[in-house]
Parts: structure tokens; sequence; C-alpha cells
């Protein structure tokens, strides 16, 4: 590792959701419009050492990499223990 001094961190993560239609006319329809990261870090160490591991935690964090890089979804649905197809 590193061994990065970092003596405070803040994060603030905000997703802009949408719902809209009617359940009872089947016309719903939701999603996400947009997601914010907003990072705050306080350390006395080396500028670009703080800026490296900030670069790699942003590459490592599974949630930003799925919204940055989508990857197909794969579901299924059962009723009763039958398959149903959407």
């Amino acid at each position: 590792m590193t061994k990065t001094k970092i003596s405070k961190a803040k994060v603030r993560v905000l997703i802009h959701w949408y719902l809209t239609g009617s359940v009872l006319k089947g016309t719903v329809d939701s999603g996400c419009k947009s997601v914010e990261t907003h990072l705050e870090v306080e350390s006395d160490d080396d500028f670009e050492k703080v800026a490296h591991v900030i670069r790699c935690s942003k590459k490592g964090c599974f949630a930003e990499q799925m919204v940055v890089r989508p990857v197909p979804l794969t579901s299924s649905v059962l009723i009763n223990g039958q398959p149903f197809t959407l």
C-alpha cells in the first residue's frame, strides 16, 4: 500500500431518480438520470500521493464503475415455481 496519511475524508453521493407512468395502465418507467459524487479529503501528505490514492479509489469503486461502464443484466422470474418471461 502507499501508506498515504489521510486525516479526514467525506463523501456525498447524489442520485437523481425518476419514476413516471401508472401501474394500473402498465406504463411505469423508472431510472436514474444522473449520479454525482463529491469527495473532500484532508491530508498533510504529499499532494501527488493523495491524488494517486484518490485516482485508484475511484477506479476501484464497484458502484462508480458500474455507472461509468454499464454491465449486462441477467434476470429471471418465477411465479409459483414456474418460469415467467417478461
